[in-house]
């Protein structure tokens, strides 16, 4: 390639990436007869978060893009952890984003298969039954710079742990008296090569298989095999299963079965965010946030009930891209995304947060117009609505200030401002309370000046939202933040220390335009001039409706509150 050849953007972001060069030179090379077929296995112990659609996005862009097939198969072997709720929840998530798998399937369908193949590695003498508790496996298998020692039992007779096995099975042994061990070479400088577990005893009801099972298949003896059984063409694995490959190729080559390609690829790190299910377990539990749906949640459940689209979640994690080294990505990114969609499609309505009254002196009692409000003026399809206007309005608070800044143009005393979509207002009066808190402001209009523009050619500098006091809702809006406030949460020990304390703020009493008295759960809009905001689809009624913060137009609300 000519070095002074200058690459745009364009052509970066469209080159193909090594997974799909590698895909593409199997295809071309008539290996696996030249089909595609990717899998997506999610332990079903909680609910996807954005890392998860990174891969989904990976196993599922490859598979449509060579015509191939593209399955979900839940790696459900710990069923001390599992649930059908995640289960449910996961295909729900999936659904949602737009990536719709061919086939679902379960890596207890597989059970039976992978026991017999136990016994055959049994046979072989490449398996056996190990009496050591989890604390001297542990001291036996050495460390990075020792190598490991052989268990007193690796040399058992073949009968020996052929009988051991089938009475693990029967339920005979606790929990954790012994377990299935693979023996391949415990001085290996890959630890995971170091005579790795294939099946240990939990006497756990199972959310399919009931009881049937009280052994289960540690993940590197379910996940190759059942790749396998699957004819999974390229097992597609985040960077730490590296390490894992020769273990799975291991399996493979000795079973003499179908044997799929596993590439690794660099997992998602964002700023400001932690994707660890250890963490976020805790952060559950712990009450911490409230559930896996909170909208500070970097999961889908959490992000759609926040109302981020799936459109900006799957732009984001193109743009991210597949990388063969980790890296982190600015949350700023996503955030860009969220809004570039948002931009184009949420309708645009008022929003006053922390209301102000406003009295028009000069306007007539009890008389009520309507005004003509633009839906969306990135969409010229989306129409227009017509907006009450009287006597009586709400302003924000932030919009007034009684001695203002150099630079403030929105209300002040003898100060005139727009009133979007409205007319031109001065303040000619403020009202305080016995405690000198401002209660009301009195205003006149110029009734020349409807639509915002005046005949004579005067300009305002500031131009602000409002209501109809008579015709607003009342709602809750609550105001989301980060929820770690650290860039790199990771790097904490105790991840509590990199909370932002600040993550939630409830306004109990805002005020909305009375188009939103019909919005659905889930509905997202933006408040002129203060962001976008998503109907709560658990906690807003028609009656009572609460508005979740998806994100602001520029500015965080930390930043909002700051200058104020």
């Amino acid at each position: 390639m000519d070095s002074s050849k200058k690459v745009t953007e364009e052509e970066v972001f469209e080159s193909v990436d090594f997974i799909r060069a590698a895909v593409a030179e199997d295809t071309a090379s008539g290996r696996f007869d030249g089909r595609v077929q990717t899998r997506f296995p999610p332990e079903p112990n909680g609910y996807l978060h954005i890392g998860h659609v990174k891969a989904i996005a990976i196993d599922y862009g490859i598979a449509k893009d060579y015509n191939g097939v593209f399955n979900l198969r839940f790696d459900d072997t710990n069923p001390e952890k599992e649930e059908q709720e995640y289960v449910d929840g996961q295909i729900a998530d999936m659904q949602w984003l737009g990536f719709e798998p061919d086939n679902i399937y379960y890596a207890s369908d597989y059970f039976d298969q992978l026991y017999d193949w136990a016994v055959e590695l049994i046979e072989q003498g490449l398996a056996y039954v190990d009496d050591l508790s989890a604390e001297e496996m542990r001291a036996y298998r050495g460390t990075l710079t020792e190598p490991g020692r052989n268990s007193p039992y690796r040399d058992r007779p073949i009968a020996e742990n052929l009988d051991l096995l089938a009475r693990m099975k029967a339920g005979e042994f606790p929990d954790g008296a012994k377990v299935l061990r693979a023996k391949i070479d415990m001085a290996s400088g890959n630890i995971n090569l170091r005579d790795p577990a294939m099946y240990r005893i939990r006497h756990a009801e199972h959310q399919r298989a009931g009881d049937k099972w009280c052994i289960y298949p540690m993940y590197d003896w379910a996940h190759g095999q059942s790749d396998s059984i699957e004819g999974v063409t390229h097992s597609l694995c985040s960077l730490e299963y590296e390490d894992h490959r020769p273990l799975y190729d291991w399996f493979l080559d000795r079973l003499e079965i179908f044997h799929p390609r596993q590439i690794e690829f660099a997992r998602l790190f964002m700023t400001h965010t932690v994707l660890s299910k250890r963490v976020l377990i805790r952060l559950v539990n712990d009450g911490i946030v409230q559930g896996w749906d909170d909208p500070r949640m970097p999961t889908v459940v959490g992000m759609r009930r926040r109302g981020v689209p799936a459109a900006a979640i799957r732009d984001f994690v193109d743009r991210v891209g597949v990388a063969k080294a980790n890296s982190t990505v600015d949350i700023a990114l996503l955030d860009f995304y969220i809004r570039q969609e948002l931009n184009l499609t949420a309708p645009r309505v008022m929003g006053v947060l922390e209301p102000l009254k406003v009295v028009i002196t000069n306007y007539p009692a009890g008389q009520v117009e309507w005004l003509e409000a633009v839906n969306n003026p990135e969409d010229e399809s989306a129409g227009t609505r017509q907006l009450p206007f009287s006597r009586e309005l709400y302003i924000d608070r932030d919009d007034f200030q009684e001695v203002p800044h150099r630079k403030f143009f929105r209300l002040a005393p003898g100060q005139e401002v727009r009133l979007r979509y409205g007319y031109f207002i001065t303040c000619t009066d403020v009202v305080k309370d016995a405690s000198g808190e401002i209660v009301e402001l009195h205003c006149t209009y110029d009734p020349e000046t409807k639509g915002g523009y005046a005949p004579d050619g005067r300009r305002v500098k500031g131009t602000i939202h409002w209501l109809s006091a008579a015709h607003a809702l009342n709602a809750e809006v609550r105001m989301y933040d980060r929820l770690f406030a650290a860039e790199d949460p990771g790097s904490f020990d105790d991840f509590r220390e990199a909370l932002n304390p600040n993550s939630l703020t409830i306004i109990p009493s805002a005020k909305v335009e009375p188009s939103l008295a019909e919005a659905g759960p889930g509905t997202v809009v933006q408040f002129e001039r203060k962001g976008y905001f998503c109907v709560d689809s658990k906690d807003s009624s028609p009656d009572a409706l609460v508005f979740n913060q998806t994100i602001g137009l520029r500015d965080s609300w930390a930043k909002i509150q700051g200058k104020k």
